[in-house]
């Protein structure tokens, strides 16, 4: 098996739904680390852990995240997948939006004890059709909690929900994620899924969704150790020893807009999960040690930010034009984009407010407020205010 993932899934749904404890049953870890999301017992920044899907012999399910099979055999290894665990909660949509820029497979997460669709199951479903998701297994939760009826009811609610969608044909599988049961099911679907064609020799480009500082209070200067950021790579490779440049960077000064620096460069060590790697391709989330100044990673000071090779990532700007389409949503109003209308966007793994400057039919141009470095092949969601609060309005690609 190969020591790193082969596969994003990207848990989605509303608040309070089950999702980190579902990422629990398949990994043993739990997701929600930071003192906030503890605090308020829900997700706020992206959770992610690896699993390891172990195959048995015969039967209807045969895979476990358990090392032992039912029979007291060794399971054999089988694929590794990465799960992301992002939040549900509308104030925090555009977090869950960032991290669908580097999902392979989405695990919708719906819980049986409340009506569907709850107003994240909706506005996630929107997410997943625009961005094109087609790979989803529908977990449906709490089934514990009530009784039989009310959990048909509720399957029949997802299945009228999902209908006309991208995943309209995912499957749905009902789950006891506290108590383990039919953790096996989920697992049978994971285990169809099939691996993108990834394409490794392209210029590669990295996602860094997390960056943190590894050295302990009190470490000597001595002692310490580079920056480490953690995201996905989205295609190309990546060796220890390579010579990286990561953007936009840093501020080095603030004016009326902040300006950036490149931030150069060397890999000391790729790992996924406890795996030590000699290279990094596309699929899974990788860690990535650095040379670079521990002081800019720490606490998440480098999320957003895109790495490559030096002289092939695409050039900072303030300036982008979106071209913009449309979701077909009933419960916000249809008005036109207004000069001076402030946006929020979701570009890559990163958050940002665009101030619109000019709207010709479908194309929007508008003024980041700060730099950004962005693929031309990403796609960008668009949420709009309405009511004092965020609502995605559609999404953009990067034009003329």
């Amino acid at each position: 098996m190969n020591k790193q993932s082969e596969l994003n899934i990207g848990t989605l749904g509303h608040v309070d739904h089950g999702k980190t404890t579902l990422v629990s049953a398949l990994t043993h870890i739990w997701t929600d680390v930071h003192s906030e999301s503890l605090k308020r017992s829900m997700t706020i920044k992206l959770g992610y852990a690896d699993a390891v899907i172990n195959k048995c012999g015969g039967g209807d399910f045969p895979y476990t995240v358990s090392d032992k099979c039912t029979n007291g055999s060794a399971a054999v290894p089988f694929r590794k997948v990465s799960l992301l665990d992002a939040p549900g909660h509308e104030t925090l949509m555009a977090t869950a939006i960032a991290s669908s820029s580097i999902i392979d497979c989405a695990l919708f997460v719906i819980s049986a004890s409340e009506t569907c669709p709850m107003p994240q199951t909706r506005e996630h479903l929107m997410i997943i059709n625009a961005l094109g998701i087609k790979n989803a297994i529908i977990a449906q939760t709490k089934i514990d909690v009530v009784g039989k009826e009310k959990a048909r009811k509720s399957f029949e609610q997802i299945r009228a929900f999902v209908k006309g969608s991208v995943i309209e044909n995912a499957p749905i599988i009902p789950v006891m994620a506290n108590k383990g049961i039919n953790i096996d099911a989920l697992l049978d679907e994971i285990a169809k899924i099939n691996v993108p064609d990834r394409d490794v020799g392209a210029n590669p480009l990295m996602y860094v969704a997390r960056s943190f500082d590894v050295n302990r209070p009190g470490t000597l200067i001595s002692d310490l150790v580079g920056g480490v950021v953690g995201g996905s790579v989205i295609r190309g490779t990546f060796k220890v020893g390579d010579e990286i440049e990561i953007k936009p960077g840093v501020v080095i000064s603030q004016n009326k807009k902040d300006s950036y620096e490149p931030l150069i460069s060397r890999i000391t060590s790729l790992s996924a999960g406890s795996e030590h790697l000699e290279k990094a391709i596309a699929g899974g989330l990788i860690a990535v040690g650095t040379d670079t100044d521990p002081a800019f990673t720490k606490a998440d000071g480098l999320v957003g930010q895109v790495i490559g090779k030096v002289g092939t990532l695409p050039d900072v700007t303030n300036n982008i034009t979106l071209n913009y389409t449309s979701l077909n949503r009933t419960d916000i109003p249809k008005q036109a984009f207004k000069k001076g209308e402030r946006v929020l966007l979701g570009i890559g793994t990163g958050t940002y407010v665009g101030m619109i400057d000019n709207v010709r039919k479908n194309t929007l141009e508008m003024q980041l407020n700060r730099q950004a470095c962005i693929d031309k092949a990403a796609k960008i969601s668009v949420l709009r205010n309405f009511g004092q609060r965020w609502k995605l309005s559609g999404f953009g690609v990067i034009g003329a």
